[in-house]
């Protein structure tokens, strides 16, 4: 059992072998059960209160444990444990809006969570395979920081806008140059502003350094833009459109 927190462990993960494939359709039927079941949590308070505290543990308590195994197994180091990459900011954000229902925090926690945290699912930057417990924290906080926005859209209502997408631009790219102030300082690679993944990503494909930097930052804009019309105004069209016919039926029908 001692094994399964050894920080040595002898195995490696192996991208999109069975226990991968495992975790993403895990993902998939939890999203599409709180999408089915949306109107149920809504209208039921102990039930909306359940998912949240779900959700609130799925994040909070596999974060506090991997820093307490950082210390307990001696591995702790500024370089690599501190909780700066992208998705742990996010899971912090994700915390914070769920305890606080702040809505200034939504568009950071909808765009740049899941935008981060399902690229991390789909191409994971983890040594550890299943079952390790770094495999699960990394599974669980993923797929978790990507539910809480999705609860945050579909049971609490809350909704993006053209001027978040900027907003949430604005929050990339201030907290990478902070970020980039400690990478400078301590020697790491958080958010990998200094260098490339050991492991196989989507960064392999943008060029090499700095200029996979400035073209992530541009796909990153156009995925924040296709998040909000295919989810938000595409949506909001067709509904005008079905709410437009029916309300034109009756008139027809008086005038012929």
């Amino acid at each position: 059992m001692e094994s399964l927190f050894d920080p040595s462990y002898p195995k490696a993960f192996a991208a999109f072998s069975t226990e991968h494939w495992i975790t993403i359709i895990i993902l998939i039927a939890l999203a599409a059960l709180l999408y089915l079941f949306r109107s149920v949590i809504v209208s039921t308070t102990a039930l909306q209160k359940t998912v949240k505290w779900s959700l609130l543990a799925a994040l909070s308590l596999p974060e506090a444990s991997l820093h307490l195994w950082y210390v307990l197994t001696g591995i702790w180091d500024p370089a690599t444990s501190l909780p700066l990459e992208l998705c742990s900011l996010t899971l912090f954000l994700s915390i914070a809006i769920l305890l606080t229902d702040e809505r200034r925090l939504y568009p950071l926690v909808y765009f740049a969570g899941i935008g981060g945290a399902f690229q991390a699912i789909l191409t994971p930057n983890l040594d550890y395979p299943f079952p390790h417990f770094r495999f699960f924290h990394f599974f669980t906080v993923h797929t978790a920081i990507i539910l809480t926005a999705l609860y945050m859209t579909w049971v609490r209502g809350y909704r993006p806008t053209w001027k978040s997408i900027g907003w949430t631009m604005v929050f990339l790219n201030v907290s990478a140059v902070l970020v980039g102030l400690v990478n400078w300082a301590v020697g790491s690679n958080y958010m990998f502003l200094m260098r490339k993944p050991e492991t196989a990503s989507l960064l392999d494909l943008l060029g090499p350094h700095p200029l996979y930097i400035m073209v992530e930052e541009f796909i990153g804009l156009v995925l924040f833009i296709l998040m909000y019309v295919v989810f938000f105004v595409i949506p909001d069209h067709i509904k005008r459109s079905r709410r437009h016919g029916r309300e034109e039926i009756p008139g027809s029908s008086a005038g012929s």
